[in-house]
């Protein structure tokens, strides 16, 4: 089966995957396919692979090899907020596709095609009920703990170092 262009566009690849859901269950498969992709994309490349080499990965294709491009950063300026442009970013993106159907997709911001790859391969596997649990439990909870634990210890440094001022009021008129 040979997809369109199109590949990033999810609707058009759940239709060539035929994947029915209803409204509830999509919603919640996006929701948790949005957490985790936040999760993977903060968290290092080398800490996505140990955590997938203590998983079997299923069987997959890939179907976009993982390739380097550039995104428009938009900002907002001024009290009402219009757009700009504010530059170009690097990005990686890759697809991936499990032998029982589901088609992940993984972008990242820089030059790492191998953790787009992964991050594709995560989310396909987020999507599949053989898979989605385990993956949750071994990847990433345990990626998303390292990262509060990395916020928390920078967040810590920074209270360390805060000074409280205070102002003396005379009382003189």
């Amino acid at each position: 089966m040979k997809l369109s262009i199109s590949i990033d566009n999810l609707i058009l690849a759940r239709r060539i995957c035929k994947v029915d859901m209803t409204a509830t269950e999509n919603s919640s498969k996006q929701s948790q396919r949005k957490a985790a992709m936040a999760v993977l994309a903060h968290s290092e490349a080398t800490e996505i692979s140990g955590r997938l080499g203590a998983i079997t990965l299923p069987a997959h294709e890939n179907l976009r090899e993982p390739e380097n491009g550039l995104v428009m950063v938009r900002g907002r300026i001024g009290g009402d907020g219009a757009p700009f442009n504010l530059g170009e970013a690097t990005v990686s993106r890759a697809a991936v596709r499990l032998a029982t159907g589901e088609i992940g997709f993984g972008y990242t911001l820089g030059r790492d095609g191998a953790k787009a790859r992964m991050i594709a391969l995560c989310d396909a596997m987020v999507q599949s009920d053989q898979f989605a649990g385990l993956v949750e439990t071994k990847v990433i909870a345990p990626l998303r703990a390292a990262i509060s634990a990395r916020r928390n210890q920078k967040s810590a440094e920074a209270a360390a170092t805060r000074v409280d001022f205070y102002t003396l009021v005379r009382g003189e008129g």
